[in-house]
């Protein structure tokens, strides 16, 4: 008897396929590649980063010198002659020499050493020293009437337009021996700016020791003292004029209800309890006329 084999009949196709794994990837190994794998690093492309603005260029190109003196007699509302010639006796303090940044406020710069020269139709020779704030700044160059010790309006000067331009403003108060056109801070009367022909060149000088931030966008920059910052130390520890906190108060409150009065008795606040003045002024000529940048 013969033996006979069966066949099973073979399985499907797809029965033959290995088994798929689907791995299981939880939150700790998520972490664990991405300390593991290395990425190449990002370069950041800085072709097209803008540029830093250039800094503001203080070269000095121009010298001039202030001398200062105090008068023996004290003047306060008494007139003091053409030219301070109440004040024979004069006791001189020093000289001031400054350096001016012709190339950054050329208009500003034309028209101080013109002041200085006499070149302008007026000059800061035999005028006060009209403000003192201790620790801060002192002012000069008010105008107003001459045997007051004030400047004659001066009418030989360009007309400033850099007082609208924003790039005269850049410069800060940043130390002692800063020398400015306040604009903020002038001390001009109202009735003299509307006059057509007005030209502003009070000035201040920064006295330190530090710097004086709150004069910062509103006055131009426009020069610095090279030498006699002792003469700047002496002027600013004068004995000034301080009202008590009731009568700040009390203009305070005159000056809302409108009272006219208030600014007036208000003008004497800050003024040195001595005549300071300017004795002398002018130009310096050297052979090198232009030092480099003084401030950063």
């Amino acid at each position: 008897m013969g033996c006979s084999a069966t066949l099973l009949p073979s399985p499907p196709p797809h029965l033959h396929r290995p088994p798929t794994f689907k791995p299981l990837l939880n939150r700790r190994s998520l972490l664990f590649l991405s300390t593991t794998l290395s990425f190449p690093a990002t370069t950041i492309s800085t072709s097209s980063a803008t540029p830093p603005p250039p800094k503001p260029d203080t070269t000095i190109t121009e010298r001039v010198y202030l001398d200062f003196s105090i008068c023996p007699n004290y003047f306060t509302n008494r007139t003091l002659g053409d030219d301070l010639s109440n004040c024979s006796d004069s006791e001189p303090i020093g000289r001031l020499v400054l350096g001016l940044y012709g190339n950054l406020v050329p208009i500003t710069v034309s028209n101080f050493k013109a002041m200085c020269t006499g070149t302008s139709g007026s000059t800061y020779k035999g005028t006060l020293v009209q403000k003192i704030f201790p620790g801060q700044f002192f002012m000069a160059g008010r105008q107003g009437r001459r045997d007051k010790g004030e400047v004659k309006p001066p009418l030989e000067l360009i007309r400033n337009t850099e007082t609208i331009e924003s790039k005269a403003f850049i410069l800060e108060h940043s130390r002692g021996g800063i020398v400015s056109l306040p604009l903020s801070e002038n001390d001009d009367d109202d009735d003299l700016k509307l006059n057509p022909k007005y030209h502003n060149v009070e000035f201040l000088i920064t006295t330190g020791p530090g710097p004086a931030p709150q004069l910062d966008s509103k006055n131009i920059v426009f020069g610095t003292v090279l030498e006699g910052m002792d003469i700047v130390t002496t002027i600013a520890a004068i004995p000034t004029y301080k009202p008590s906190e009731n009568i700040r108060q009390y203009n305070g409150f005159a000056e809302l209800l409108g009272d006219g009065r208030a600014k007036t008795a208000r003008a004497i606040w800050n003024k040195p309890q001595k005549t300071v003045y300017i004795s002398d002024c002018g130009e310096l000529k050297v052979a090198k006329p232009t030092l480099s940048p003084s401030l950063p």
